[in-house]
Formats: C-alpha cells, sequence, structure tokens
C-alpha cells in the first residue's frame, strides 16, 4: 500500500499542475460517484426486498412486516448513531459544516457510519431520501482520499465541493443540478476558484451513472405536450401551496427536533425507535386507505405513478398529509437520511391533488397534471433549501420534459417569495446549523497575506456565540448537550464577567458545585486580524471576545481556531 501510494505521488509529482489538478478531479469525482452508485443499489434493493414483496401480501401480513422491518432498523440505527450523532439527519449541513469551518475535512468514520445507517434506515422505511446523505458520502470519500493522496486536513475543500458535486449527479442523474447545488448552497460564490473542478466533478458522476445504470431518468414518462391554458392558471396556486408546505415542514421539523433534544424519560439515542414507531402508525393507516407504501422510504414508486398514471384527489391529499408528518417525525426523531425526495414527492402529489380537484370541473389534460406536479416539485423544494436554479434543474433533469420548464420558472420565483413573506429567515440546512450552534462564517478572504492582516475582525468574528447565563445544573447539561464547543462566555446581568470551559462544566456537575471561571480577554470590532492575533498571547484559552466600537458591549467572540482557519483559507 505504501509503496502505491509512493508511486502515485511520483507520478504526480512528474505532471504539469493543471494536468494533475484535473486527474486528481477525475479520481475524487469517480470515487465519489461510485460510492453514490452503490449506495443507491443497496438502498433500492432493500426497499424492494422489504416492503415492495410486503405490499403484495394481505394486509395483515403487511402490518405485521412492516412493523417488523421499521422498529428493527430503527434500532440498529439507533445503535450507530448512538457512537457517532453527527451521522444522523441529512447530511448536508455537516458538509457545509466542514467546508467553512474545518477546511474541507470530514472524518472518515463518519462516511462509513453515514452509509451503513443511511441504508438501514430509509430502506428500513424511514420517510427520509438518498439525496442527501450521498452528497455526504461523495463529499466525505473524496476529502479521505485527497489526504490519503497527501492533503492536510485543512487543504480539502476543493475535494469536498467536488465530491458533493459527483455524488449529487449520480444520485438524481442530474450533472446540471449538481453544479448549481454545489454553487448555490456549499460554496455560495459563483466566482469561486474550484468551479472547473465541480463542473468536472458533475460530469464524471454523470458519466458513472449512464455507464452503470444508464441514461434513463429518474422519472420515465410518456411526451408532454403543450398543456392547455388551465394549467397556467393553476401553476400559481399549485407553487403556493406547495411553498406553503414546504415552510409547514421547516418550521415543524426545527421546532420538534429542538423539542427532542431535551432530556426526557427514555435515553435521547433511542429517538429514532420512537420516530419510527410513529412512522409506522402512519404509513399502516394511509397503506389501509389507500392501497400506497409512499409513507416508507423514498416514495419514488408512488410518485412515479401519480406522475405516469394519475392520481385520485383524495388518495393525493392523503398521502400529501401522510408523508408531511412521517417526514417530520423521522427527521425530527433523529433517523438518517435525507429531505430531498419526501419533498419532491409532497410536492408532486400536491400538484397531483390540485389536478384531481380542477379536473372535476375542468378539462384538464394528462399533460396539465404532469406539469402540475413537476411545478409542485420544484416549489416544495426550492422553499425549504433556498435554491431556486437547482429546484428548477433537478426537477427538469429527473423528467426530461421541455414542456414543463416555464412552469418550472414561475415556481422558482414563488417558492423565493413565500418563505420571505412567512418570515422565514433561514434555509432548512442554515437553521439546523444555527440550532446546533454552529454559525458558518461564509468568508471570502483576500488573495495577498498583507490585505488579509488589515482585515477587520468584524469580517471573521461569529455574531451569534452561545452564552452561559445561568449555573443551573440542568441548564449546564442542555448546553453541554446541544453544543459542541470548547469554551463559553459567562455573562451576568447582561455583562461578559469571564470564560468557562465544557471540561470545567463537566468537572463541576460531577462534584455538584459551580464550574470554575477563567478571565476573559477583550479587542475591539476595529481591531485588525493582526492585532487581534497578537491579542490571542493573553488569551490562555484562545477566545477573544469583541466588543463594539465603545467598548461597552459585546459583539462577538472570535477564537484562535476561527482566525487559523481564515488564515488557512488565504492560502489555500
Amino acid at each position: 500500500m505504501n509503496f502505491n501510494i509512493q508511486f502515485y505521488f511520483r507520478f504526480l509529482a512528474k505532471l504539469p499542475e493543471n494536468v494533475r489538478t484535473v486527474l486528481q478531479t477525475v479520481l475524487l469525482s469517480f470515487a465519489a460517484a461510485l460510492g453514490a452508485v452503490l449506495f443507491m443499489a443497496l438502498l433500492n434493493t432493500a426497499f424492494r426486498l422489504l416492503y415492495l414483496r410486503a405490499s403484495t401480501k394481505p394486509p395483515v401480513t403487511f402490518i405485521g412486516l412492516s412493523f417488523l422491518f421499521t422498529m428493527v432498523s430503527s434500532f440498529i440505527v439507533s445503535l450507530l448513531l448512538k457512537k457517532v450523532p453527527v451521522a444522523a439527519g441529512s447530511g448536508i449541513p455537516q458538509v457545509k459544516a466542514a467546508y467553512w469551518k474545518e477546511l474541507g475535512y470530514i472524518p472518515f468514520k463518519n462516511v462509513l457510519i453515514k452509509f451503513i445507517a443511511g441504508i438501514i434506515s430509509i430502506g428500513g422505511g424511514a420517510s427520509l431520501g438518498r439525496e442527501g446523505p450521498t452528497v455526504f458520502l461523495g463529499s466525505g470519500l473524496a476529502s479521505f482520499l485527497s489526504g490519503v493522496t497527501g492533503a492536510p486536513k485543512r487543504q480539502r475543500r476543493a475535494a469536498t465541493a467536488i465530491g458533493a458535486s459527483a455524488g449529487l449527479a449520480a444520485a438524481f442523474n442530474a450533472p446540471l443540478a449538481a453544479i448549481t447545488f454545489c454553487i448555490e448552497e456549499l460554496i455560495n460564490d459563483l466566482n469561486t476558484r474550484y468551479l472547473g473542478r465541480v463542473v468536472i466533478a458533475s460530469l464524471i458522476g454523470a458519466l458513472t451513472v449512464y455507464a452503470l445504470i444508464g441514461k434513463q431518468p429518474a422519472f420515465v414518462l410518456p411526451q408532454v405536450v403543450a398543456g392547455s391554458w388551465l394549467h397556467f392558471l393553476l401553476i400559481p396556486l399549485v407553487a403556493f401551496l406547495s411553498s406553503v408546505l414546504g415552510v409547514l415542514f421547516q418550521r415543524s421539523t426545527i421546532r420538534m427536533r429542538n423539542k427532542m433534544r431535551q432530556p426526557h424519560l427514555l435515553p435521547g439515542w433511542l429517538n429514532p425507535c420512537i420516530g419510527g414507531l410513529i412512522t409506522w402508525i402512519i404509513g399502516t393507516v394511509v397503506f389501509l386507505t389507500t392501497r400506497k407504501i409512499g409513507i416508507f422510504g423514498l416514495g419514488y414508486n408512488d410518485l412515479s405513478d401519480s406522475l405516469i398514471n394519475g392520481s385520485v384527489w383524495w388518495i393525493a391529499g392523503i398521502l400529501v398529509a401522510g408523508k408531511l408528518i412521517a417526514t417530520v417525525v423521522s427527521y425530527s426523531f433523529g433517523g438518517c437520511g435525507g429531505i430531498f425526495s419526501p419533498l419532491l414527492f409532497i410536492g408532486g402529489l400536491c400538484g397531483a391533488f390540485i389536478s384531481g380537484i380542477a379536473g372535476l370541473w375542468l378539462p384538464t389534460t394528462a399533460s396539465d397534471h404532469i406539469i402540475l406536479s413537476a411545478v409542485g416539485m420544484s416549489a416544495c423544494l426550492g422553499t425549504v433549501i433556498r435554491a431556486p436554479l437547482t429546484s428548477t434543474l433537478i426537477v427538469f433533469e429527473m423528467t426530461h420534459q421541455f414542456e414543463v420548464v416555464p412552469g418550472l420558472m414561475l415556481s422558482a420565483v414563488i417558492s423565493q417569495v413565500v418563505p420571505r413573506l412567512a418570515g422565514v429567515g433561514h434555509n432548512f440546512y442554515d437553521a439546523l446549523l444555527l440550532q446546533d450552534g454552529h454559525d458558518l462564517i461564509k468568508i471570502k478572504p483576500p488573495r495577498d497575506l498583507q490585505s488579509w492582516q488589515n482585515t477587520s475582525v468584524s469580517n471573521i468574528m461569529n455574531t451569534r456565540p452561545v452564552l452561559i447565563e445561568s449555573t443551573d445544573p440542568k441548564y449546564l447539561h442542555s448546553m453541554l448537550s446541544n453544543t459542541p464547543y470548547r469554551c463559553y462566555p459567562y455573562v451576568n446581568n447582561g455583562v461578559v464577567t469571564g470564560i468557562v470551559t465544557r471540561e470545567s462544566i463537566e468537572h463541576a456537575l460531577s462534584l455538584g458545585k459551580a464550574p470554575a471561571f477563567s478571565e476573559a480577554c477583550f479587542t475591539g470590532m476595529n481591531a485588525t486580524v493582526k492585532e487581534a492575533a497578537d491579542n490571542f498571547i493573553n488569551s490562555p484559552h484562545g477566545f477573544l471576545i469583541i466588543m463594539n466600537s465603545d467598548q461597552t458591549l459585546p459583539v462577538g467572540i472570535l477564537t484562535l481556531h476561527d482566525l487559523l482557519r481564515a488564515q488557512a483559507a488565504v492560502t489555500e
């Protein structure tokens, strides 16, 4: 192994830098795409062998088997996530945190647990999607392999973006949407130096899927002809209602997730089992009512059937309500899976619901039904992730129908207006990160070191610090459980009086005493990066509290990790 790596290093060293960069991009992209295809194949196989086969049995047999599948898979996932809690959820927030806070480093153990838990969770019936975990797997594999080939831990941003692009392109067979997703959601910079490598990665991801699975889109639909004039009247209604469902999903999930993080009678690591039980109840009721199993897993079979053959309006309505509640529960209770597939399902069936009701009085066509369903898919997804280009392109590439494009463009606009009118300040992923105490400082530093040193600390500080405001044991336990930080400012009567460390809190809780506090170090918000670096010498914990221009109120914090991370971004 060492000989092979050394040979690889010597081989790369002989190549021109631009050729070396392209070759590394291709290799990382191919590895990420292979991981995505394997994850998709194993997950689909598990769901087919379990739920699709069970759905052909008598209802009583399906109820028993689905209960067994859901609870066993949920318990296994609970055990896995107990060891690696960060592997819960979508994976995209973790990729964003790794990109911006760790400069691309993702521990390989997290990738491995995500791969296993994702297959068991979604294949076992959790109402979640595979796209978020696929992005995490692609980024994690690329980050790991980049490290194997010599990249330091803090120089793997490019690898993370490459893996995300290749993984998403492979997951959806949607290379254009993968590019826009990386630009809109991960990098947030159209002029990024990684743009060329992201495009190559997306191409490799798509070619890998073409070679292993085929070129067909996710939904093979009959040819859509130009819809009647009626669908143009219904498009705004479908987009609006789907966007409202997206807002409802985000608010409900964030609120319920926060409640589940509080102490309860059962240990927190069993939450996925509780979520699995509730999902099973919802899925069983919906199955007995409609004979549809779309509540379990991705739901693509029922969504595809609705797109191709249409759907009775009341069945579509039940599926929308059931899938919405089940997905909120599955995610909030700590399941391992993403939100793309459920949101596409909810939006698509919302379009089918409106189309079905309209068809009772209006002469709508089959093409109208498909267009309205596609509009709902794009609007619901776009509302939650706040990436209008991605939500438009991903639905287009999943259907390969040009006639849906005008409706998708209109839905993209509505999907951005509705959450703003509803007062939703952040997209779903950023809201999750903020709930977990991660405020991503998305700084794009100057190219030269001198300009960087003269930058104001106000540009790189954390403006939403997590503060300790009480020494009550329950309060301190909650802070340690819900935040990952090493140091916290201690505020007494609105004044920062010191710093308390995680180690000090843990030691104090074990003894039943109040934690010990350290002296805080302060600097002004107009100080330069160079001045802040000098001030760190006086801070025993590498922790500065940034004061306003009058030196009277704290406006943020700056850690040594923040400074070094931003410094590394300049020289990367």
